[in-house]
């Protein structure tokens, strides 16, 4: 670990000294990404640093127990600066692990109604509030990029646009399938039904050409737009349907009055599902030699039941379980998107041990 603590010190100079430079603003996108490695490192050499100055401090109390009289003073600076090193490398250890490279993406967040029909559907609303809150609170930016309502209220399926600080990294685990079971408002007989919606959170495509999408792979076809709208649906052909046709993925945006926009927001989404189907595969073949509770991001694993006749939410990976069900559906995420991550450091630094045992 120092080898590496000391390698990362010499690349926070070169990086310093890149920054530094006059042609450092020429390039904005990689003054940019020096900002950001600039940030991260920082953070790493400065616990690095005071974990130094605590080992020394500890060293030149052990030099002062020679002296009898200092003997006493010396003990106790000792078992404080050895307390301090200890917690340094311990925030060092987890500012070492490997870091998911998409953690600073904005997402294309997806949500669709499953098994349970109209109740599955309005389930799918109350999850997208939940998220909007959740953006909300912290400030992020959304955009509604393609929605297909459901006759009762609720969405077959609705996808959103999250962008702002490390939206990613928050979000990826809320992939997969999300139970809730509930007496559904169209319910006369006050029964509980059970529904699902599965959703999938998706990293951003670099707009810089991160997904090569080749023209001649593309089938896009325009068409009128349906339900509200007055004389545009009839008059306009705005929507847009665009096909992938290697994958057979298949987005349509019809959500704008200009086909431009809709079509901007299509390949937008489409870039989205194209990168996650490779993580995807990258994830199935990284579970194939470690199974992850935590990080699999399998979209037909149910991760979390909201039952709301006994008031908890309970998250199946980590066996948690809060009984605040009407916060959680609020917005109220961070308990369990921060039990989450620490549960995802735990598994890494068990391999990291595993790994130097081995």
């Amino acid at each position: 670990m120092l080898t590496k603590l000391e390698r990362l010190e010499r690349r926070l100079e070169e990086v310093n000294r890149l920054l530094s430079s006059e042609a450092a603003t020429r390039d904005q996108a990689g003054f940019r990404q020096l900002n950001r490695e600039r940030a991260d490192l920082s953070q790493v050499i400065d616990h690095y640093h005071a974990w130094r100055r605590a080992t020394e401090d500890a060293a030149a109390a052990g030099e002062m127990r020679a002296d009898p009289e200092m003997r006493e003073f010396a003990d106790e600076e000792g078992a404080a600066a050895a307390a301090r090193a200890e917690l340094e490398l311990s925030v060092l250890e987890r500012l070492l692990l490997p870091r998911d490279p998409d953690d600073d993406r904005d997402v294309i967040l997806e949500i669709r109604a499953g098994a349970g029909g109209d109740e599955s559907a309005l389930f799918a609303g109350s999850l997208l509030r939940m998220y909007l809150r959740y953006a909300e609170r912290l400030r992020w930016q959304t955009e509604l990029m393609s929605e297909s309502p459901s006759d009762l209220g609720g969405y077959r399926e609705v996808i959103v646009r999250i962008t702002g600080d490390r939206v990613f990294a928050r979000l990826k685990f809320e992939s997969g399938g999300h139970r809730v079971q509930r007496v559904p408002e169209t319910e006369a007989q006050g029964r509980i039904h059970t529904s699902a919606c599965t959703v999938a959170v998706m990293p951003e495509a670099d707009e810089q050409g991160e997904v090569q999408i080749a023209p001649d792979d593309l089938r896009i076809d325009v068409f009128r737009a349906s339900g509200a709208g007055g004389q545009h649906v009839n008059k306009t052909e705005s929507a847009v349907r665009i096909t992938h046709l290697p994958t057979g993925i298949v987005v349509e945006c019809q959500d704008d009055r200009s086909q431009h926009r809709n079509r901007e927001k299509a390949m937008r989404v489409l870039a989205a599902r194209l990168k996650d189907r490779r993580l995807q595969e990258a994830h199935a073949k990284e579970s194939a030699h470690r199974k992850s509770l935590i990080g699999s991001g399998d979209r037909s694993e149910r991760i979390r039941t909201y039952n709301f006749p006994q008031g908890r939410v309970t998250d199946h990976r980590i066996n948690l379980t809060l009984y605040k069900i009407e916060r959680v559906m609020d917005g109220e995420l961070d308990e369990l998107i921060d039990a989450l991550g620490a549960a995802l450091q735990a598994e890494q630094l068990a391999a990291m041990a595993e790994e130097s045992v081995a």
